[in-house]
């Protein structure tokens, strides 16, 4: 029975995100087609990316990484809880709990930072636009992305290895639609302190360093755009902006409202709909709200298309 840890349990029972059967098949399709979306537009998006030369800039290269962390770390999650809706019984082995509460650590925390990475771009571009090119170099960028990776794994890496300190005895039902950390503790028949004080200082520096640095960002990004004298030029530039920040809001909102606070205070069914903002919508509104209303995307897709069509001609 041993698997890594002094456990008992060798698989978990995902209870789901609601226990109510009448409405399991209406949300199996919502999410199904939510998922749909979240593949082909991720896809499409860095696939696009990279066929077109034009699109190979430091905003593309970090849409690219975001595209690919919504693809994998929706792909860790969605599957699962499509079968939640459909299944009887839904289990999941010690294992795959551990793989997959892991992988989820992981895409969660690079988001946050390819986000980070993106405002940081945007604050050289309007507000240091004559050192763009030099400041935001192929280099840089690879070292950058290099950094959110290790981070994101070290991070995952310290709440699953605390997770994999615990003893789970007998008691194997998660409330959840997937292995996440608080319904897993819940579970534990050994002191979750330490787990709880690892979640608190992780979660808190993977929100509030990004929240910082946006912030600050996007203060030099307003001062910048409201000395613009172009009317056209200003709605642009708070256009894209309002664009980001609706979608950091959601994400760092959601996970914050999930991650700092006391566990006792919020309820296992508001966890649930707050985990869904940041692992199934977010995923399927970041290609869309930072890709199809860019003109430079447009372009790409009717270049591409025509390429495709003159090939098969």
């Amino acid at each position: 029975m041993d698997i890594g840890n002094s456990s008992l349990v060798t698989e978990f029972i995902l209870v789901g995100l609601t226990e109510y059967s009448g409405i399991q098949l209406p949300l199996f399709f919502i999410f199904l087609g939510i998922y749909v979306v979240t593949v082909a537009g991720n896809l499409g998006l860095f696939t696009l990316i990279g066929l077109n030369s034009h699109l190979h800039t430091p905003m593309y290269y970090f849409l690219f990484n975001l595209s690919c962390i919504d693809l994998c770390y929706s792909s860790v999650i969605t599957p699962k809880l499509l079968v939640n809706f459909v299944s009887e019984r839904n289990t999941i082995s010690y294992a795959g709990c551990m793989t997959q509460l892991f992988f989820y650590c992981f895409f969660v925390s690079a988001e946050c930072y390819v986000l980070t990475a993106m405002a940081y771009d945007r604050y050289v571009a309007i507000c240091k636009p004559l050192l763009y090119m030099v400041t935001m170099s192929p280099q840089f960028c690879t070292q950058l992305a290099v950094v959110i990776y290790v981070g994101a794994f070290i991070g995952a890496w310290a709440h699953t290895g605390c997770m994999l300190r615990l003893t789970f005895c007998k008691a194997n039902t998660i409330n959840h639609y997937m292995c996440e950390i608080f319904p897993l503790l819940e579970l534990s028949c050994t002191s979750t302190h330490i787990n709880e004080l690892v979640v608190f200082i992780v979660v808190g520096f993977d929100v509030a360093v990004p929240t910082v640095t946006i912030t600050v960002s996007y203060t030099f990004i307003l001062t910048s755009i409201l000395r613009i004298r172009s009317t056209e030029g200003r709605s642009k530039a708070f256009s894209t902006c309002s664009s980001h920040i609706i979608v950091v809001s959601v994400f760092f909102g959601s996970g914050a409202f999930m991650y700092l606070h006391p566990s006792s205070l919020l309820s296992m069914d508001q966890g649930k709909v707050s985990t869904v903002f940041y692992t199934i919508v977010v995923p399927m509104l970041n290609p869309l709200i930072y890709s199809f209303r860019n003109k430079e995307v447009k372009v790409a897709v009717k270049k591409t298309l025509s390429r495709k069509i003159f090939l098969e001609l």
